[in-house]
């Protein structure tokens, strides 16, 4: 997501980051509720600075905070990425997905797949719901679907080394 030297906002463009905001963003992901006052000691602002800092991030679009949850403790067992092969315009097919409520990742990629995308589901019936609903989009012309079944590694710190 991140250059060693540029940030990729959410708006497309680089934008650069010097190592001060790096450090903020480090210890916000180690800690997204961390006082400003304790992360403006570990890098060598005043609370005010960083606090102006962080709104410029998030303004920018650089990052976002958020909580993330553990999906199998609030009732979703199963997760899957499904590989999606298309025809046609592949922006308007990744579009249509977006707004499926159920998936909460989508990419367009090269290889196999046209398009990757990322569920989170109650149940096995409703992860064929969801297949359903994808497989009904009219220019999609196949699926291939990879069952989660442990999970080794999930981290959220990428950009800032």
């Amino acid at each position: 997501m991140t250059t060693p030297a540029k940030a990729r906002s959410s708006r497309g463009g680089p934008v650069p980051l010097d190592d001060i905001s790096k450090r903020i963003i480090e210890q916000l992901q180690k800690d997204g509720r961390k006082p400003y006052s304790a992360i403006g000691k570990a890098v060598g602002l005043s609370e005010a600075a960083v606090r102006q800092r962080v709104q410029r991030l998030l303004e920018l679009g650089v990052m976002q905070i958020v909580a993330v949850t553990d999906p199998l403790t609030l009732g979703f067992p199963r997760q899957a990425m499904i590989g999606i092969k298309c025809e046609g315009d592949v922006e308007a097919v990744a579009e249509e997905l977006a707004g499926i409520e159920e998936i909460d990742y989508v990419v367009l990629t090269a290889g196999s797949f046209d398009v990757i995308t990322e569920v989170v589901c109650e149940s096995d019936d409703h992860l064929l719901e969801i297949l359903g609903k994808i497989r009904a989009i009219p220019t999609v012309r196949a699926t291939e679907t990879f069952v989660y079944l442990k999970l080794f590694k999930q981290t959220y710190s990428w950009g800032t080394h």
